[in-house]
């Protein structure tokens, strides 16, 4: 769930509806949508009365690469190294005697990437045949629609415009 709200003051949650109202304008990128919201809100207008909306969400899956034994290896040793360093630092904390840490910190992290390496190439070598490149998966929308209530439309479209300078 969703919330709302200042830092530090109670935070109300969001309603899980689209947003009513009237479309102040659209855009092709996130980037103008935001950059028009800031727009708003530097001319002092109402931005908790404004919402951005994606239309027509798109799924994009980016390849990254192709996967072979050495790159699934190296990953998964990573990963692992990262869980052992994990330990690492928890046996430092919990150890009542702190002599030899640099010799845990380093096997933590030794122990924790062979076995990092040992799944990720197992769980590899059983799934090769249905996979044999990584990626990275977005979700984009084609459009972006600005929206308020219809009482504040047209002072938005206003400010948008340069009809009304905001105010730094």
């Amino acid at each position: 769930m969703s919330f709302t709200g200042q830092p530090g003051a109670p935070r109300t949650p969001l309603s899980l509806e689209l947003p009513t109202g009237d479309i102040i304008s659209t855009y092709d990128r996130y980037e103008d949508a935001r950059s028009a919201v800031d727009t708003l809100a530097k001319s002092g207008f109402p931005v908790r009365e404004v919402s951005i909306v994606g239309n027509h969400v798109r799924s994009v899956e980016r390849i990254t690469g192709k996967l072979t034994y050495g790159r699934v290896a190296l990953m998964g040793a990573l990963s692992g190294a990262y869980l052992g360093l994990f330990l690492g630092v928890l046996l430092f904390l919990f150890q009542p005697d702190n002599t030899g840490i640099l010799g845990v910190f380093v096997a933590a992290l030794v122990i924790g990437a062979g076995f990092g390496m040992l799944f990720s190439v197992v769980s590899y070598s059983m799934t090769r045949n249905r996979r044999g490149f990584s990626s990275v998966t977005q979700m984009i929308a084609v459009r972006y629609e600005l929206y308020t209530t219809p009482e504040l439309v047209h002072d938005a479209r206003r400010v948008l415009m340069g009809e009304v300078p905001p105010t730094v």
